[in-house]
């Protein structure tokens, strides 16, 4: 599944946009694995139904929605930029008995090292809106279209405006401390989507949009290769 690729992922990564996500992650790992135990509602909806043999994910943190792509697909890829918590994947793995399945990549969103038509499933959840700038959002998109097989299908999401923590109608950039037991704060960057502007930005990227709602306070895609 790794290996040679084609297209934008072949462009290097912009190493301080990259360390950035990292080092935050790698500070905040074993805290964020901690509260991060189930899979979201609307990943397990998109899943219904949904099989393969190999399934992506993109950010995929501790784990939690590659173990729910481990039930539907013969090898899950799970791609993040943090080494931390890509060992935090791998011990859950290992834990809940679907490590054989599961291929932890350390990478970066922009430019997956994953090659082009291999994927039938992949979920790029509550990731996409750390990337900065514009740029990369949807270079990363790009990417995960790149990645996907005839057929296929992803489902990606962000934080958006709708949300009720929010009091804006235009996207924007943000930080959002996570405070870890002690009370010391790690601050992370967003970028807090609209609606339109998450359209705007699949579209751009030339992934094509099979349904785009709103769930939860946040921005959702269906997607599929164009």
């Amino acid at each position: 599944m790794t290996g040679d690729r084609s297209g934008r992922g072949d462009e290097p990564a912009r190493p301080a946009e990259r360390r950035e996500v990292a080092e935050t992650y790698d500070r905040i790992a074993s805290h964020f694995a901690r509260t991060r135990r189930y899979a979201w509602p609307e990943v397990e909806s998109f899943l219904d139904g949904r099989s393969g043999q190999v399934a992506l994910d993109v950010g995929c943190g501790n784990g939690r929605h590659s173990e729910s792509l481990a039930e539907r697909a013969e090898r899950v890829v799970g791609v993040d930029v943090s080494e931390e918590l890509i060992r935090e994947a791998v011990d859950r793995a290992g834990e809940r008995g679907y490590r054989d399945a599961f291929a932890p990549v350390l990478g970066d969103a922009a430019a997956l090292p994953v090659r082009d038509d291999v994927v039938d499933v992949a979920v790029y959840v509550a990731a996409v809106h750390h990337l900065r700038p514009r740029a990369r959002r949807v270079a990363s998109l790009s990417e995960l279209g790149r990645s996907l097989a005839p057929g296929g299908r992803a489902l990606v999401s962000a934080w958006s405006t709708e949300s009720d923590r929010f009091d804006a109608e235009e996207g924007f950039d943000t930080e959002v401390d996570w405070t870890l037991p002690g009370g010391r704060t790690v601050p992370r960057f967003y970028h807090i989507y609209d609606p339109d502007e998450f359209r705007a930005d699949l579209d751009a990227s030339g992934v094509r949009t099979v349904e785009a709602f709103v769930s939860s306070g946040n921005c959702y895609a269906v997607v599929a290769a164009d």
